[in-house]
């Protein structure tokens, strides 16, 4: 039999009942001959609450002293939750030990709260996996090479899932949510989205840099670079169904092309609340602008995404760009302090209120006029474009946030995405 990897999410481990369901599924895969190794969040609402604690003590967590304890403090999550599987597995008569990132170990660079992984050492994990345990590990965390405890940013534990998999070469990745896999869009801003019984790794993998909550974007790179075979599935279906069934649920995110995918123009609409906009205006239209700019966001390891750089007018332009709504303080504060003076812009302006919207599609390397659709569509609604940013299957847009559900539900229209799917 195989070596599967299980990771679950923080809905699935959210009370003791669901945990034994969880620990009841597990056990069904290992009684069937499989090598499970089983990577879950912590409980629901535990990470922020243990945040608001911190934040309590420390409101300005910006330094690297402050974020190594947050990351300490972060972690314990999913401490608890691979603890409580552990004893739920063997309640169930399945032996089964709970390792934390560090006692893997999970090595990672010293970025906290934003670490990323450099190497798996899989040699524990294979000893118990060899005497016939499930090893259940925590996701969201490892450890920097001066012992401190990292965390990966939120929605980590995708992304340990991931790694282990492809560490240990697992046959699957099998990610456990609280829906039944990828849809359309997202069904409670569209009650007619579709379940996507495929999806391309470059389609998923945009439809999770563009706000899709489904998987972490890491996670998602993770497997496209190591080919790891990745299915969405729910947690909340029967835990005695089927093995064949269940293996064959949800959404396979797959790295092969086929005739049918390319027949859908647009596969899905993602969409992110999380935006903030920030404009520098009236800076010198010169060479290196754009770097006395970023370079000191980027500095800061402030994440940037949409860029627009204006037509210059009489030597001066405007210089947009976005970044996470979490960032918008800082950055605006760090620009203020240091970039107004250095690039002698005439002034500084933010939007905090701003959504991105996206479509989808690998149908759009072979056909035309997609974007123009995009653009009529949401003309006709009233809803005016911020900012444009293109690439070869997928057109993003930034608009104001109140419109953001309007605009959705219109693509979603536009595109024949209401349109019975054989997916389901």
């Amino acid at each position: 039999m195989a070596l599967i990897v299980h990771k679950y999410g923080g809905t699935s481990m959210g009370s003791p009942e669901r945990i034994r369901n969880v620990a009841k599924r597990v056990a069904k895969w290992a009684r069937a001959g499989h090598q499970l190794v089983v990577v879950p969040s912590a409980m629901s609402g535990e990470t922020n609450r243990l945040l608001g604690l911190a934040k309590e003590l420390q409101p300005a967590l910006v330094d690297d002293a402050a974020l190594r304890e947050l990351d300490m403090i972060a972690a314990t999550g999913e401490q608890v939750s691979v603890g409580l599987l552990a004893l739920a597995l063997q309640a169930e008569g399945q032996p089964a030990v709970s390792y934390s990132g560090w006692q893997v170990p999970i090595t990672t660079d010293s970025a906290y709260t934003k670490a990323r992984i450099a190497s798996i050492d899989d040699q524990r994990v294979r000893a118990d996996l060899s005497a016939g345990r499930v090893v259940v590990i925590t996701g969201f965390q490892g450890v920097d090479a001066l012992g401190s405890v990292t965390t990966l940013g939120r929605g980590g534990s995708d992304t340990s899932a991931v790694a282990v998999a492809a560490a240990m070469q697992a046959a699957e990745c099998l990610i456990y949510t609280d829906v039944d896999g990828v849809y359309t869009t997202d069904p409670r801003v569209v009650p007619e989205a579709k379940r996507l019984g495929t999806i391309s790794f470059e389609e998923m993998l945009e439809m999770a840099s563009l706000g899709s909550k489904v998987l972490q974007i890491r996670s998602v790179e993770f497997a496209g670079k190591y080919r790891v075979k990745l299915r969405v599935l729910s947690s909340f279906t029967p835990w005695d169904i089927a093995i064949d069934e269940e293996a064959q649920s949800g959404t396979l995110i797959t790295f092969e092309e086929d005739e049918k995918m390319e027949q859908a123009v647009v596969s899905g609409i993602a969409f992110n609340r999380d935006e903030a906009k920030i404009t520098v205006v009236g800076v010198p239209d010169t060479p290196g602008i754009a770097f006395k700019i970023l370079g000191a966001v980027a500095a800061a390891n402030i994440d940037v995404d949409v860029i627009v750089q204006n037509m210059s007018h009489d030597g001066r332009t405007d210089f947009s760009f976005t970044v996470h709504r979490n960032d918008y303080a800082r950055t605006m504060a760090l620009l203020k302090s240091d970039v107004l003076q250095l690039t002698g812009a005439a002034d500084l302006i933010g939007d905090a209120k701003i959504c991105k919207v996206s479509i989808v599609g690998i149908g759009m390397k072979s056909h035309v006029g997609v974007a123009s659709t995009m653009f009529r569509t949401l003309s006709e609604e009233g809803i005016n474009i911020q900012m444009i940013t293109t690439s070869e299957i997928k057109t993003s847009v930034v608009i104001d946030e109140k419109y953001m559900e309007l605009a959705v539900r219109a693509l979603h229209r536009a595109f024949g995405l209401d349109a019975p799917s054989d997916a389901a």
